[in-house]
């Protein structure tokens, strides 16, 4: 492709110069335009290029670029020249350490046919021991399904319950809290908090007083002996 470019701009140029130098004989004399016409109608030999040589870069030059010092270039210059390329082919060959990470590799991306039936068999069969642990979790489930709904439902019932019990706790303060002071009371005012208080610290006590008396009560019924029968006596 070089050789064919150079050579038709060659040929431009030799017929630029034929057409300046048919001119030439219309002057004459030392005249600078007498100068010009033989410098243009010079015509040098072309250049003698060597296409046909392969290109080796030379590694010790340090103009060199790095990229074609590296063995990937090497392998690519023998691939493409051969044995002109003058590269040593067993250097070529990968190390042993690389030779074996192509193997690992290998085996790894691409198993054997009978590697690869077995890590079938064993995803399916994990798939299906997958699918047996989650119906025996389910049918589990389901078992302990009415237990769950009956403790929903108590809970539930419960929760109601309390919340009733409050209601008509709060409902009797309030009401207390009307006939202890005589108008209706704030249940957020100082007052009934200190009202609130007062019950609560008396309710404490009425309990604790009746926990005290039934185990007074049991200690005395453990201690008592019991009464000897009269037919025993006799």
């Amino acid at each position: 492709m070089a050789a064919s470019m150079l050579c038709r701009r060659t040929a431009a140029l030799c017929r630029t110069l034929s057409g300046i130098s048919s001119s030439k004989a219309v002057l004459s004399g030392n005249s600078p335009c007498v100068f010009l016409l033989q410098a243009a109608s010079y015509n040098p030999k072309p250049l003698k290029l060597n296409l046909r040589a392969p290109y080796i870069p030379d590694k010790d030059d340090e103009k060199t670029p790095e990229w074609q010092k590296t063995a990937r270039y090497d392998r690519k210059l023998f691939g493409r020249y051969g044995a002109a390329s003058g590269i040593d082919p067993a250097s070529l060959w990968p190390s042993h350490e690389a030779l074996d990470k192509l193997i690992a590799d290998e085996k790894e991306w691409h198993p054997p046919l009978e590697v690869r039936v077995r890590n079938v068999e064993a995803k399916q069969k994990a798939a299906e021991a997958k699918r047996l642990a989650r119906e025996k979790l389910i049918a589990a489930n389901m078992a302990k399904m009415p237990k769950m709904i009956a403790d929903w439902r108590r809970e539930k019932r419960e929760a109601k319950q309390k919340v009733q019990e409050e209601k008509a706790r709060r409902a009797k303060l309030l009401a207390e809290a009307k006939h202890r002071f005589g108008f209706a009371v704030d249940p957020r005012s100082h007052k009934f908090l200190e009202m609130v208080a007062e019950i609560e610290k008396e309710e404490k006590k009425k309990k604790k007083l009746l926990k005290r008396r039934l185990r007074d009560e049991q200690v005395a019924a453990f201690t008592t002996p019991p009464a000897a029968s009269s037919s025993v006596s006799e």
